[in-house]
């Protein structure tokens, strides 16, 4: 019988199975309620591995808490939905890298990784720039800051304590904010979901599962 973390990593991605079929279909209530189970088993995922007893566990859950609501908003293909799960999502990676920041990474790595990662953020921004609408640009830079700081971090951290789930999720994390900006501002299709969701999905889970394999003081 599976333990509750496992059955709720089981949970979460037979939520994007179902939410992928429903984006195939367009099915609207179902993709609401695969996304939201989905996201749900998350944040359930963090707190039952302990989030809420230490200080990276509770701003790592406040991260995992405000994914949920950029989610959420973006069940909507209005504008304002979409700004405001965007902010969200910001919000979301500035509490990463300061969950991530907590935990004392390794400054060296995480100069390195900004490096690295400011090269890559600036190239997404120049790929995106001719199809941002004016009000989006300054949200969409602001964002790509926040995304690569939190990747950074990460980076720092994983070589401090060797514990790749960190960098791996708060890259796979990143590239799966890709197909995003594809769908909202290049080439719409159900190609970047088909790629986007679960990669998102599998970033989440092993940020949040970094409370069981390296938890933080």
């Amino acid at each position: 019988m599976l333990s509750t973390p496992f059955a709720l990593v089981a949970l979460c991605l037979l939520a994007v199975a179902g939410l992928l079929r429903a984006e195939a279909l367009d099915h609207r209530a179902a993709k609401a309620l695969c996304k939201l189970t989905a996201s749900s088993a998350f944040v359930a995922l963090a707190v039952v591995l302990g989030a809420l007893h230490t200080a990276h566990g509770r701003w790592l859950l406040l991260a995992l808490l405000l994914s949920w609501v950029g989610d959420a908003c973006l069940l909507s293909q209005r504008s304002a939905w979409f700004l405001s799960g965007l902010g969200a999502f910001l919000l979301g990676h500035v509490a990463f890298a300061v969950a991530f920041a907590t935990a004392h990474p390794n400054g060296p790595s995480a100069a390195a990784g900004l490096a690295v990662m400011s090269i890559v953020g600036a190239q997404a921004l120049r790929w995106m720039w001719p199809s941002l609408p004016g009000p989006f640009r300054v949200a969409v830079g602001a964002y790509v800051l926040a995304i690569v700081g939190m990747c950074a971090t990460a980076i720092g951290l994983t070589a401090a304590t060797g514990v790749w789930l960190y960098g791996v999720g708060a890259v796979a994390f990143a590239a799966s904010d890709l197909a995003v900006a594809r769908e909202r501002f290049v080439q719409p299709g159900l190609v970047n979901r088909l790629w986007g969701l679960p990669l998102y999905y599998v970033a989440q889970l092993l940020l949040a599962w970094t409370l069981r394999t390296a938890p933080a003081p």
